[in-house]
């Protein structure tokens, strides 16, 4: 089944989306995005991916009622349309088509509205046994990163930073040695049973799944703090792990090449992951 993308009103093969090179998303990251994946084949978390969207919006000034438009019935009929078993649907909202100018278009134009549709291949299992290594590097993105914001350079750059080291994910650190998240993902570290992860506000994105994976440690009776915790913390933690649409729960067993508590992946970890597939119908 080939993939296939949403453009303004439109369906098409994915070779045959484009945009006009006058769009602000491609000329300025004027724009913002969601991910969400299927389970079960239906879309998982879509009122909360929804809500954040509409938030995002909001601060930027971005005029596009999503309820209105029937964004989650084109969303629907894309999933029917590509007919993959699970899908990852990427969701992108720009301000639209206008001459390069920083300042918004004098005379309002439509946003461009582009959803992407294809297979979802999820991480092998043996990764979440084994877990993964991560490094550290300064966080250099900008003071509003709860708009999830197409315009990501410094996540880039961190998580080539990562690749180039042979690491699964960059952790971001802070001015004042906190650890804020990772470039794609939330952290969390555990620290004698309790799960420590930076608070939310306009120095992390609030991730859909760190929400969920908090409401499952409530559930568990497992204690949760949300406050900044220093990379020394986390490098002395008990447990720490990733979360993030793509990544689910995931167990980091080196930070900089520096062992996490036993060096494999903790038992808070794991119930977490397996409370998670249990609440996405995967037992």
């Amino acid at each position: 089944m080939p993939e296939i993308a949403y453009v303004n009103g439109g369906f098409m093969p994915l070779e045959k989306a484009f945009i006009s090179i006058e769009d602000r998303g491609f000329q300025f990251a004027d724009g913002v995005y969601e991910v969400v994946a299927t389970y079960g084949g239906e879309p998982y978390a879509l009122a909360a991916h929804f809500a954040r969207l509409d938030s995002s919006l909001n601060a930027l000034d971005l005029a596009l009622d999503i309820h209105a438009y029937g964004l989650q019935a084109k969303l629907m009929e894309g999933l029917a349309l590509s007919g993959f078993g699970e899908t990852m649907v990427y969701i992108q909202v720009t301000r639209g088509v206008a001459p390069r100018r920083h300042e918004f278009p004098v005379k309002p134009v439509a946003p461009t509205v582009i959803m992407t549709f294809k297979e979802a291949h999820r991480l092998p299992q043996d990764m979440y046994q084994h877990g993964v290594e991560v490094i550290t590097t300064p966080d250099l993105r900008w003071k509003r990163c709860d708009i999830k914001s197409i315009s990501l350079l410094p996540n880039i750059l961190a998580k080539q930073q990562a690749a180039q080291a042979g690491a699964f994910e960059a952790l971001l650190i802070d001015a004042d040695g906190q650890v804020t998240e990772g470039s794609s993902t939330s952290v969390f570290c555990v620290r004698s049973g309790c799960i420590r992860t930076a608070p939310t506000g306009p120095h992390i994105l609030p991730s859909i799944t760190r929400g969920v994976l908090l409401e499952l440690a409530h559930r568990l009776e497992i204690p949760v703090a949300e406050e900044f915790t220093t990379l020394a913390d986390f490098k002395g933690a008990d447990e720490v792990f990733l979360a993030g649409t793509t990544t689910e729960a995931m167990p980091v067993i080196k930070i900089d090449g520096d062992p996490i508590g036993e060096g494999r992946s903790g038992p808070i970890a794991q119930r977490l992951r397996a409370a998670f597939m249990q609440e996405v119908g995967i037992a």
